[in-house]
């Protein structure tokens, strides 16, 4: 018997669905509630949150979407419920495993021939009529649910991370407050709240901060803060030399990506007024209201790596005075977005542009330079778990993909999988 079968050999398309009368404990799931690429649920609402005609489904059934299908939209149901008429209730038949069939409609050969077959421009969708024919791999049934619980397995694991790096985060914002509020007394212990020991604050400009911080302009520290100029990407006259150019997008989330960059040809490099230095901030002063005041540190030289006009590098005066890395964390606070939202001007709603002169004259609590580094060391310190767990994750990511690659395509049996580790165990 061959190892191919068609998928509606294998799964049957569940036509059942209901528009009044619905069952208010059976949850309403949406194309909104499947992440891309993903092998679970984000979410489901209420069934009264959608007045539309539904698709009904049971527990087991795989939930494709159909609308847009280049965002890979499958999971496999964990209850019974009611969901957008965009999704494809496809149910096992009953000698497969529905997890395994789970599996095959999230593969890159199913994926695509959604994709080709979508009708459609703005909203292109596929259906099930071209999608039925596409041939698949098909293990016996112990192989099925081998692969299944490998890939289960995987799944649990990567979920385990992403909910430790989600902690992660919570506890990096709420230790990088402490540190900018509160800061680290003499012993190298966080001050107690000013609630608990008011005698070790005073009021400023700023509300409480410890006695021996004082306030003062963002100008205060700072000896540069210049972007790059414009730079005509069609200008090449003979001797031009390429360049590359930063993006704005080389900022995002306080995390420099260098590799976010355009090559432009220029009459010569001077054309740009700097390249990216290191132990300098990165400011976009130029974006989106959102994205308008992203920032980020920078920590090794890019000699390469030029500014473009909307991104300002800034420079410390005195290094022995302020720490760079320190200072960068003051713009990955609350309080920093809410003075750019602020001070942004422009009527634009797409664009925003931040004065050189409103970001130098931002109000800073300056604590001592010990306590700078102190708190850039700590945070450095979660930073590092952080960025530890994401390479983790990443990892097991592609460790999945090619599993999935390898499993669910026949090109490597379960059954030789299972005697390699049988053998090193």
């Amino acid at each position: 018997m061959s190892d191919l079968r068609r998928l509606d050999e294998i799964v049957q398309k569940v036509n059942d669905k209901i528009t009044f009368k619905k069952d208010l404990s059976k949850p309403y799931v949406g194309l909104e509630h499947i992440g891309t690429r993903s092998s679970y649920l984000s979410g489901f609402s209420e069934a009264n949150t959608s007045i539309s005609t539904n698709a009904v489904f049971s527990a087991g059934d795989v939930l494709f979407g159909k609308l847009r299908p280049n965002l890979r939209k499958c999971v496999v149901a964990p209850f019974d419920g009611y969901c957008s008429t965009d999704i494809l209730v496809l149910r096992a038949n009953s000698d497969v495993c529905n997890r395994f069939v789970g599996r095959v409609f999230q593969t890159e050969k199913v994926g695509s021939a959604a994709e080709m077959t979508a009708i459609g421009t703005k909203m292109p969708r596929t259906s099930w009529t071209h999608l039925k024919e596409v041939e698949v791999y098909y293990p016996d049934r112990h192989s099925q649910e081998v692969i299944a619980n490998i890939l289960d397995t995987l799944d649990t694991t990567i979920r385990q991370t992403e909910a430790i790096i989600a902690k992660l985060q919570q506890v990096k914002q709420g230790l990088l407050h402490d540190l900018l509020t509160r800061g680290i007394d003499a012993n190298g212990q966080l001050r107690p709240p000013v609630e608990q020991a008011p005698h070790l604050y005073k009021e400023s400009p700023l509300g409480w901060i410890p006695m021996e911080w004082e306030v003062g302009p963002l100008s205060y520290c700072v000896a540069s803060l210049d972007a790059g100029v414009s730079v005509n990407a069609e200008d090449r006259p003979h001797g031009s030399s390429e360049i590359g150019v930063l993006k704005t997008s080389a900022i995002s989330n306080g995390v420099f990506y260098p590799e976010q960059n355009k090559t432009v040809i220029s009459r010569e490099i001077g054309l740009v007024r700097e390249p990216v230095r290191a132990d300098s901030i990165l400011v976009s002063r130029m974006n989106t209201p959102l994205l308008v005041g992203e920032s980020c540190y920078v920590d090794v030289d890019s000699p390469s790596l030029f500014l473009p006009d909307r991104i300002w590098q800034l420079k410390i005066r005195d290094s022995s005075v302020v720490q760079t890395k320190w200072l960068s964390y003051i713009f990955r606070t609350s309080r920093y977005r809410a003075y750019v939202e602020i001070h942004a001007t422009g009527t634009s709603g797409s664009m925003k542009n931040l004065p050189k002169s409103r970001l130098l004259g931002m109000p800073v609590a300056f604590p001592k330079f010990r306590e700078q580094l102190q708190t850039s060391n700590r945070m450095t310190a979660i930073d590092q778990r952080i960025n530890a767990e994401r390479a983790n994750l990443r990892k097991l990511i592609n460790e999945k993909s090619a599993l999935m690659d390898d499993l669910l395509t026949g090109r490597v049996r379960v059954t030789s999988l299972l005697a390699q580790v049988d053998a090193s165990s």
